[in-house]
């Protein structure tokens, strides 16, 4: 396994995991699939301002990426970060979550972030689990704040202090 930097090059694998997962799951409350030329775009603004996208490869393949921003605008926000951590299938269970979001918190920790959020969806309890596990804590539940697939969905907020 491999963890890097996300470049141009990875924008259609990083577009095939995430829009799976748009599709397919209530992992995410969007139905608006990411777009190569959208992933090139955000690649380098996350990189302009500070902020990394990283991706794990497996055997030569993307598996999975993770990535961080500012949680909500505002100069008082500046060290409150809010995290994505997805993965392919094929890479669940062997350590690439983790060592994703291990690479994510120092990173955002060299840059002066003091705590990391991860939002959950409650249908998602693999990721709830996850997130449990790596020492985020449920901080929130948020009834009913997502709607996808003709139903409202709640929202898990999860915390790291970092």
């Amino acid at each position: 396994m491999l963890i890097r930097q996300a470049g141009p090059q990875d924008a259609k694998a990083v577009a095939e995991i995430w829009n799976d997962v748009i599709r397919n799951s209530a992992a995410t409350f969007t139905n608006l699939e990411k777009t190569e030329d959208g992933l090139i775009a955000d690649f380098a603004a996350k990189a302009a301002d500070g902020k990394t996208f990283l991706v794990a490869e497996l055997d030569g393949e993307v598996a999975g990426f993770a990535t961080y921003a500012q949680f909500r605008g505002g100069p008082g926000y500046r060290h409150t970060m809010e995290h994505t951590v997805i993965l392919s299938p094929r890479a669940w269970g062997r350590g690439i979550g983790r060592a994703l979001m291990s690479a994510i918190e120092d990173h955002a920790r060299a840059g002066g972030a003091h705590s990391l959020f991860g939002g959950v969806s409650a249908e998602n309890a693999d990721g709830i689990a996850f997130h449990t596990a790596i020492g985020f804590k449920e901080i929130a539940r948020l009834p009913e704040v997502g709607r996808k697939f003709d139903r409202w969905m709640d929202l898990v907020l999860m915390q790291k202090i970092l």
